[in-house]
């Protein structure tokens, strides 16, 4: 495994009109591009990951498992806005001198998109032989095999959608006002919102799980119990790990970058967008996931052409593309072996 980081010296517009001028990018690679160049697979990361996947995905990235690194060249780049090296909001605003914070400007996930395009160039990277990402990942990935419809060959979104949905962006925006209720939130400094931020993760958390998760894993063995249960525990527990790890600026502005998703966008409406795709597309849902519930997944298999859904069960619903590895491998490996031209990642 190698961490890098993509220096952009150029002017980069966004979406929103504003112009940087650059930007940087961290990244993590493992294994080589082999000569032909028809080994990569590139991984997007969901909403507060980092660039290795091999640490938040050990059942599909490693030795012996479906992305190895002895056979394929595995990437993956940190989102921009996130707090683990690529541009975010403590980094130096070039026109103050001082950390944005506040000021900000949030990327689109066809912003990431476009600010990993001069990075595939800079590694010589022609095409991928598999995308793969979940939730905010998937969101990239749609965009990505809609701009440059020959650059996948295989693509696999998972419990993701086309348009971000009011429900997500009601989760979303209930988050954001936790952050904004934080007396703190709008002081010029890095630990600025970190309560906020805990009583936003809780909220997320309702959203990532599903009742049956909870009732499994957080009931009380106590009869009688009025107080102090598991579950409140659990979710305050859940806040303060996340608070260890994480900033609440660039939780705040992560989130109104999934907000913005919406692939029709200026592309002529969600069918002509999802019409361009020309990878092969398996698109996985989670039969139980109450935050991308699978109407959304199987609206975007019925308009990408050849486009196939599949679900899988998870106890952990919206969290099942991170922990139902072993469905997932069988279910990429049943698809790849019945497309010989992508066969040698079986081999």
């Amino acid at each position: 495994m190698a961490r890098h980081l993509f220096q952009y010296p150029r002017d980069f517009r966004l979406e929103s009109g504003r112009t940087l001028p650059g930007y940087h990018i961290a990244y993590t690679t493992l294994g080589e591009m082999n000569a032909q160049k028809d080994n990569v697979v590139w991984i997007f990361h969901a909403l507060t990951a980092n660039s290795d996947p091999a640490e938040w995905w050990p059942g599909l990235v490693g030795s012996g498992k479906l992305f190895d690194p002895e056979r394929d060249f595995i990437i993956c780049a940190n989102m921009p806005g996130s707090c683990y090296g690529s541009l975010g909001p403590l980094d130096p605003n070039p026109e103050t001198g001082s950390p944005y914070f506040h000021d900000f400007p949030f990327f689109t996930p066809r912003d990431m998109i476009r600010a990993y395009q001069p990075l595939k160039a800079e590694l010589g990277i022609e095409r991928v032989r598999v995308g793969i990402g979940g939730s905010m990942g998937g969101q990239q990935l749609l965009e990505w095999a809609i701009e440059e419809p020959d650059f996948f060959e295989n693509i696999f979104p998972l419990a993701t959608n086309a348009q971000h949905s009011p429900w997500g962006i009601a989760f979303n925006a209930s988050q954001r006002m936790s952050i904004e209720a934080d007396a703190t939130w709008r002081e010029p400094r890095p630990e600025a919102g970190m309560e906020g931020m805990k009583a936003a993760r809780s909220i997320a958390l309702l959203s990532y799980r599903h009742y049956d998760t909870y009732q499994s894993t957080q009931s009380e063995v106590e009869e009688g119990k009025t107080d102090q249960f598991r579950s409140e525990s659990y979710q305050r527990y859940q806040g303060e790990k996340l608070a260890k790890r994480f900033n609440a600026f660039s939780y705040y502005f992560l989130s109104k970058g999934m907000d913005s998703h919406n692939v029709g966008r200026n592309r002529g409406g969600i069918a002509e967008a999802l019409g361009r795709v020309k990878a092969r597309t398996l698109v996985i849902g989670i039969e139980n996931d109450v935050l991308f519930p699978v109407s959304e997944q199987q609206y975007i298999a019925s308009l990408v052409p050849g486009g196939r859904f599949k679900a899988i069960q998870s106890l952990y619903g919206h969290d099942g593309f991170l922990l139902e590895s072993g469905q997932i491998q069988e279910i990429i490996t049943a698809f790849l072996v019945r497309n010989p031209v992508a066969k040698m990642l079986n081999s």
